[in-house]
């Protein structure tokens, strides 16, 4: 089975650097893709789902923003399971202030280097290891800018009131960008904030052991 994995905004990857899949799995990264202008999420997400071999069993991991992606990938390309981490299924689940936001036009006022410089800022005292942290930097530094600001747009304007079936949902009690308290994940982890797939990865990694275990016969 192939599992595809989202990123969050304005990054790739290597943030699943420490995420382990079961023996027979294939880790396949969907890693962002030029956007269009005043394009939709939902619009959007029907271009990545695109890179997907339907053809196959296939499953998606998405983190953050990349949870947001997997929702709508999943109401059009139907996947075995679909795992969110650190994000929300729902459009009602988002922040009363993020309409806020939008109405004030807040995001526009701010580019994508400003959301850029708070996350590095905050990131770099989340994690002990230098090299996490060297990471964190590297791919916040690298994000593009431009899609970021694209990407928080689209987030505001997003309305998904739809649960795709077989979800399941990763979230840390102390997740700041999107508060456990307005979402309703079917795992939590404590002490767990945003970037819990780094800061409490081993857990992460066996939580989704755990779900993908009933699929394990279909791969064997």
């Amino acid at each position: 089975m192939k599992v595809y994995f989202i990123s969050g905004i304005g990054a790739d990857h290597r943030f699943f650097i420490h995420t382990r899949l079961p023996k027979g799995y294939e880790a396949v990264y969907l890693d962002y893709i030029p956007h269009q202008q005043k394009e939709s999420l939902p619009a959007y997400a029907r271009r990545l789902a695109e890179k997907i071999d339907p053809s196959v069993p296939f499953a998606l991991v998405g983190l953050s923003l990349g949870g947001i992606m997997a929702t709508e990938i999943a109401k059009i390309k139907q996947p075995d399971f679909t795992i969110l981490i650190a994000s929300v299924p729902l459009s009602s689940h988002l922040p009363r202030y993020y309409s806020f936001a939008k109405r004030l036009g807040l995001h526009r006022m701010m580019p994508g280097a400003f959301f850029k410089v708070l996350a590095a800022i905050k990131h770099i005292f989340s994690f002990k290891t230098w090299s996490d942290k060297r990471l964190i930097l590297a791919v916040i530094w690298e994000g593009d800018s431009k899609f970021i600001n694209w990407a928080v747009n689209a987030v505001l304007e997003w309305n998904n009131a739809i649960l795709p079936p077989n979800l399941y949902h990763i979230h840390g009690t102390r997740d700041e960008v999107f508060p456990i308290s307005l979402t309703r994940p079917t795992h939590r982890i404590e002490k767990g904030g945003h970037l819990l797939v780094m800061s409490k990865a081993d857990r992460v990694s066996a939580i989704i052991q755990e779900i993908l275990s009933p699929y394990d016969k279909q791969i064997s």
